[in-house]
């Protein structure tokens, strides 16, 4: 009978060890930035600035596009806004810690959007951006998704 509990006890340990490191990899997982949900105004995405501030970097998913747009505070305090579209066949990038990186081929864009690393050959679309009352507004009026 001690044996039935003894492996009762250490298969129960056991699967509570492999719970807790399936949660830990499920949790790293996690994007590293929130996504902000936006629509089109006026030819604009309209981002509060207020999303930028315990982070340099936030992730916008505009209405009906298939990509989302990237915006990085500079020291400077002016802004970067880039189209998370890989310029080798399309796909979609992917933040990682000091860029974007595209799975489908392994291209690699630094912060600013130019290519760290082909196929890719060209850097990222690049939208114009100001500011007004608190508000980041993203220039996409004739860009077409």
């Amino acid at each position: 009978m001690q044996r039935r509990k003894f492996l009762s006890s250490s298969c129960k340990i056991c699967l509570l060890g492999a719970a807790g490191y399936s949660l830990l990899n499920i949790e790293s997982c996690a994007p590293a930035s929130s996504v902000f949900k936006t629509t089109i105004t006026n030819g604009d995405l309209n981002v509060p600035l207020n999303l930028l501030d315990k982070n340099a970097l936030q992730i916008v998913r505009p209405a009906g596009w298939y990509y989302d747009v990237a915006i990085q505070k500079n020291t400077d305090n002016s802004y970067t806004a880039l189209l998370l579209q890989c310029t080798h066949q399309e796909n979609q990038l992917t933040p990682t810690g000091n860029g974007y990186h595209c799975s489908l081929h392994g291209s690699d864009f630094d912060k600013q959007g130019n290519v760290r690393k082909g196929p890719a050959e060209l850097p990222l679309h690049h939208f114009d951006t100001s500011v007004s009352n608190n508000i980041l507004n993203i220039h996409i009026k004739d860009f077409k998704p």
